[in-house]
């Protein structure tokens, strides 16, 4: 019968129809991405990862990748709060970790990241002296990170870590650093110096104080002498007199002085 010939004709065709719809949406995302679909402009589903399915014609996508992403922050020129002009260049990591946020909210989400990263930036420079950039860099990019991470929070952005760079200073200003460098270095050694003299002293004093109380460890301490001198081969030889010798050689003068004078 024809209408038996022409279903015999349609079936096929539309089989074949569905085949190719089905075959035409199937997409598969890897592990790291996500699928925005919108269904006749509104949005409808995220998809991923893995296989899913988007309607030719009615439905559309987006996708995006939810990895770490580092993006380097251009110099920024500045003044610190002491009023010295710095040029501070940073790095930022950041990943998108709600997908429908981060293409329905913000058009181009990379840019806007990178022009607050900016901004921030510039404004953290003024509020920061010389040194506490230079010395306290973990706080500053701690309070910078947090700043980001607020304005992109509804973006569905997380901001990981933000890291500064290079800081560059004036040559002036670099030269005085230095200057002041090296007087502290100067004062450090002057002070070591004062504290081993002071402690030789003391140490002295002790020696002092046994020898007046054994003063056979006097002579001791002569005769190991000699046998040093002796011992470096010199040409001269220091012979050191007992202290009695001394002693009584001093007697003798003032008693002899006493005589003379009467």
């Amino acid at each position: 019968m024809p209408s038996l010939d022409i279903a015999s004709y349609i079936i096929p065709i539309i089989i074949v129809i569905v085949v190719i719809i089905l075959l035409r949406s199937i997409r598969i995302a890897n592990q790291y991405e996500r699928g925005v679909v919108f269904r006749l402009g509104k949005y409808s589903r995220t998809a991923g990862p893995g296989i899913y399915l988007v309607l030719p014609i009615v439905e559309w996508q987006i996708r995006l990748d939810l990895r770490v992403v580092t993006t380097d922050v251009a110099a920024q020129e500045g003044i610190t709060r002491d009023n010295v002009p710095v040029k501070v260049n940073a790095v930022i990591w950041y990943r998108i970790v709600d997908p429908a946020r981060a293409v329905i909210q913000v058009r181009d989400v990379a840019t806007a990241v990178v022009q607050v990263a900016v901004t921030t930036l510039r404004a953290a420079l003024g509020q920061y002296t010389l040194d506490d950039i230079l010395k306290s860099q973990e706080t500053v990019t701690e309070t910078m990170q947090k700043t980001i991470d607020d304005v992109t929070e509804p973006w569905g952005v997380k901001v990981e870590r933000v890291q500064m760079k290079n800081v560059e200073i004036p040559p002036t200003m670099q030269r005085a650093m230095a200057q002041e460098a090296e007087a502290l270095r100067e004062k450090r050694a002057r002070l070591i110096k004062a504290e081993a003299e002071l402690d030789a002293a003391a140490q002295l004093r002790q020696a002092a104080e046994v020898i007046m109380q054994n003063p056979a460890g006097l002579e001791l301490r002569r005769m190991q002498m000699i046998t040093e001198v002796g011992a470096e081969q010199n040409t001269m030889t220091i012979i050191m007199m007992p202290s009695e010798f001394v002693n009584a050689a001093t007697g003798i003068a003032e008693l002899a002085k006493s005589v003379v004078i009467k």
